[in-house]
Parts: C-alpha cells; sequence; structure tokens
C-alpha cells in the first residue's frame, strides 16, 4: 500500500466535510483517490495495493464501508481482465469511479420519488432515528402536496431523532419525537413503518441503528407494512444468521462472543427478511427475495 497515502484520515475528513455522503460512496471516494495518488508499475502490485486499501476501509465500518468496496473491487476486476496498458486502465477506473460518485445523489432522488406513491394522504408514519433517503422521500412526499404525519424514534444512543424532528417541523411536516419503548403503545396509529439501512444482506434482511429489528417485529404483529429504503450500493454479501453473527461483524474482531460488554457497545442490528415488507431502492421496488438476485448479477 502506498505509505503516502493515509487511508483513515482521509476516510474521516471526507466523512467530516461531506455529511450527506453515504459511507459505501465515502469508499469509493477514498479508493478512487488513492489510485489518482498511487504509483506502480504492474497490475499485480496495483491490485495487491487496491486490496490492502479496502481492507483497511473495511475495518473502520464492516457493513456499509465493505459493500462500497466489494462493489468496486468487483469492477475492477472485470476492467483490468486482459488489460494491456495499466495506465490508462486505471484512468477508465478513476473515471467510472467518479462517475459513480456522481450518480450517487441521483439514485437517492429517484428513490424518494419511487417511495412517494406509497404515501396516501392523512397517513401517519414511524421512522427510526435519521435516515438520508427517507428523510428525502418525506420532503418530496411533502412538495407533491401529500398530507401526513411522523413518528420519530429518539433512537438512543445516537439520538438522532430529534434531528428528523427538526428538520421536518421546520418543512411544516407534522413530526413528534417518542420514546424508543414507546414504539409498541403508538403502533396502532401507524399506518407504515420506514426505515434506512446501513446494509442489505444477501437474504433481503437488514442492518440498521439498533432499534430497527425490535420495531420490525412489533409493526410485524400489528400487522402494519414495514417499508426498508435504501441505495443498491449498500447490498453486501454476507448472510448473518441471528443478531450475534451481526456483533461479530461489527465489533472488535477480539470479541469472538457475545457478551455483556460487547453489547453494551453494539449500534446496530439485524432484520430478518420475513419481517419487511418491501424495499424501496434505485433498482426499483424489490421483495427480500430480490436482494440476491441482484447480488447474484453482479458478482456471479
Amino acid at each position: 500500500m502506498e505509505e503516502q497515502f493515509d487511508i483513515q484520515k482521509t476516510f474521516n475528513e471526507i466523512v467530516e466535510k461531506e455529511k450527506t455522503v453515504s459511507l459505501p460512496v465515502v469508499a469509493v471516494k477514498v479508493l478512487t483517490e488513492f489510485i489518482k495518488q498511487g504509483k506502480t508499475s504492474t497490475l499485480q502490485e496495483f491490485m495487491k495495493n487496491l486490496q490492502n486499501a479496502s481492507e483497511t476501509l473495511k475495518a473502520l465500518n464492516p457493513i456499509s464501508v465493505s459493500a462500497g468496496c466489494d462493489l468496486f473491487l468487483r469492477f475492477i476486476t472485470r476492467t483490468t481482465h486482459d488489460v494491456t496498458n495499466l495506465e490508462l486502465c486505471k484512468k477508465h477506473i478513476v473515471e467510472k469511479g467518479e462517475q459513480f460518485i456522481e450518480q450517487s445523489q441521483i439514485r437517492r432522488h429517484n428513490i424518494a420519488e419511487l417511495g412517494v406513491q406509497f404515501i396516501k394522504d392523512d397517513s401517519t408514519i414511524l421512522i427510526h432515528s435519521y435516515s438520508r433517503v427517507v428523510m428525502l422521500l418525506l420532503l418530496n412526499a411533502s412538495k407533491a402536496k401529500k398530507r401526513f404525519r411522523v413518528y420519530v424514534t429518539e433512537a438512543r444512543p445516537s439520538t438522532n431523532g430529534q434531528r428528523a424532528v427538526d428538520e421536518l417541523n421546520e418543512a411544516n411536516i407534522p413530526a413528534k419525537l417518542i420514546l424508543d419503548a414507546a414504539v409498541g403503545f403508538i403502533i396502532g396509529k401507524v399506518d407504515m413503518v420506514m426505515v434506512g439501512a446501513e446494509g442489505v444482506v444477501e437474504n433481503g434482511g437488514i442492518i440498521n441503528q439498533i432499534g430497527t429489528y425490535q420495531i420490525a417485529v412489533v409493526a410485524k404483529a400489528a400487522n402494519k407494512p414495514f417499508y426498508a429504503v435504501t441505495e443498491s450500493y449498500k447490498f453486501v454479501r454476507i448472510f448473518p444468521l441471528n443478531q450475534y453473527d451481526v456483533v461479530s461483524s461489527t465489533l472488535d474482531s477480539n470479541n469472538h462472543e457475545p457478551n455483556e460488554i460487547s453489547l453494551e457497545k453494539q449500534t446496530v442490528d439485524y432484520t430478518p427478511p420475513e419481517y419487511i415488507s418491501l424495499l424501496f431502492t434505485d433498482l426499483g421496488v424489490l421483495t427480500p427475495s430480490g436482494v440476491s438476485d441482484e447480488l447474484i448479477k453482479w458478482y456471479y
């Protein structure tokens, strides 16, 4: 790996500077910049350095960043097949990386437009924490003259729910903050649940801020639709069998078994596909089973 390029520093700087950018896109930004600044003379060295950079990034966030890294590396593997000119190949990869970054905002807007049709007048929506794409969907629905109300979980320990409430109220969308423990109490007044995702796994389940799973369980018990709103570049090739597979993939690798200390640090949980009604994505409206079909197209 090129010593003069600090992967973690670059990642942190982009996250701090571009707060509206999703982590998979940040990962692609970092890898694209890494290629620009890297100096290699052989394809083998180029691929080795890039793989090392990717592994460094994945350690920063095993879910969202891994999705971006895997997607980018898969494209590179295809591009370098039968390569004859390394510099022209690198130039092509950088151009494609920059194109992906530019299109990421368009993808989010397309998802938001797609989801608006599912919001009916006078409906009540429950959202969890703060999701950029869910917020954009709700703002677009308001601009489309849809009338609706929103309940927002406070989403401890992050308490990002308050940020969502403030932005919704500022846009004249009625929104109220509720305790995480009040989901069961409020679900009878709700017409649908909408959540974002940090990652979408192979079976169509989602990994998202902790508390998402219990909201999904309550929604299913109350027969309320549960929608995941997410970009396709968050599709990730992992297949958790239970919550503790997620614990082991997102905490320090030394924590081989879930324990009281590690669980206190857990910030995400896994919602199995049977609790998800539909996923709104830039690939269209998908059932959970449709996610594996898309991953097969990409990687196999």
